[in-house]
């Protein structure tokens, strides 16, 4: 008997939401699991995502029931947690098919994060049976577009470098924020829909981030605090990438610090290639950028699986 793929079950499930019908530890004509919010993790490039749509049945946990969703011991265990819901009427009426809320896992909504954009995209794609997609975030419209099977692009806008727009707790030169810690000085602030600042080493492998990150994302320059990226250049194509990621942690990839670091790097006149490979310890992306700083990200996506979020008390 063939097993229904995740996008399958999405759909099925999304119709069914007393799901009575699935045999979760019955006896007696009693469920244990009788009702819950469907759920699929994906991840691109180990930045695992928890997305739950709500499109249908509104889904708005709290504070408590975000950590607990996204522990990877009590929960079901991600980097972020996603919350599809219905566009807008006049986003609607433009071809948006969603509105994405994306939420770290200390409750902080925040604007953009690559990684997780790929995984939503590929899922509205391939729920749609099309080749292109748009939906909102915090941050803008974002377009989607698939690539290959488990490959999609994604525009993710453009680059603010204004110190406002970071935003910077005081009027500076961006391209020179003169603030570090130990090996790491003297940053690019970018600005992706996110916060980052973006230090350039000659050896990437020598630098404990992990040390330093902290200390540097809550740094008095950066009142929303910031992504912590530390990138090497290995030629004028190709970038190494680590970055420490709010709420503090340092993260496998992180698409949003890849095209901060690539814009960085076009700044400070360290590359002049329009399109420049970055690789992270998870693996690499393609980043593409225009004279006037417009981005556009290429990556996989993969799915872990799909599930139900259950109440604690069960």
């Amino acid at each position: 008997m063939r097993l229904p793929s995740p996008i399958e079950l999405m759909k099925t499930m999304s119709n069914n939401f007393s799901m009575k019908s699935i045999p979760w530890f019955c006896a007696d004509g009693s469920c244990l699991v009788q009702r819950g919010h469907l759920f699929i993790k994906m991840h691109g490039l180990l930045n695992d995502i928890i997305i739950v749509d709500a499109r249908r049945m509104p889904f708005n946990p709290s504070l408590a029931e975000i950590q607990r969703i996204c522990d990877r011991r009590a929960g079901v265990g991600g980097d972020e947690l996603l919350i599809v819901e219905p566009p807008s009427a006049s986003d609607h009426d433009e071809g948006v098919v969603a509105f994405v809320r994306i939420i770290n896992v200390d409750g902080r909504e925040v604007e953009a994060c690559g990684n997780a954009s790929r995984c939503i995209g590929w899922l509205l794609m391939k729920e749609r049976a099309l080749e292109s997609v748009s939906f909102r975030t915090l941050g803008g419209i974002l377009k989607c577009t698939l690539e290959g099977e488990r490959e999609v692009s994604i525009t993710m806008g453009r680059l603010k470098t204004e110190w406002h727009e970071i935003p910077l707790s005081k009027e500076i030169n961006s391209l020179h924020l003169e603030i570090g810690v130990g090996p790491l000085q003297d940053p690019v602030g970018m600005n992706i829909g996110n916060p980052h600042a973006v230090f350039f080493v000659n050896d990437i492998d020598q630098i404990d981030l992990e040390m330093y990150g902290p200390e540097l994302q809550h740094h008095v320059l950066f009142p929303q605090q910031a992504n912590i990226g530390v990138a090497q250049m290995i030629d004028a194509s190709t970038m190494k990438l680590a970055v420490w990621e709010r709420p503090g942690a340092l993260t496998t990839a992180c698409g949003s610090g890849a095209c901060a670091a690539v814009g960085a790097a076009h700044r400070r006149g360290l590359t002049d290639k329009q399109k420049v490979r970055v690789i992270m310890p998870a693996g690499s992306m393609e980043i593409e950028i225009s004279d006037n700083y417009e981005v556009i990200m290429t990556g996989p996506v993969d799915i872990c699986y799909a599930g139900f979020l259950t109440s604690p008390s069960l």
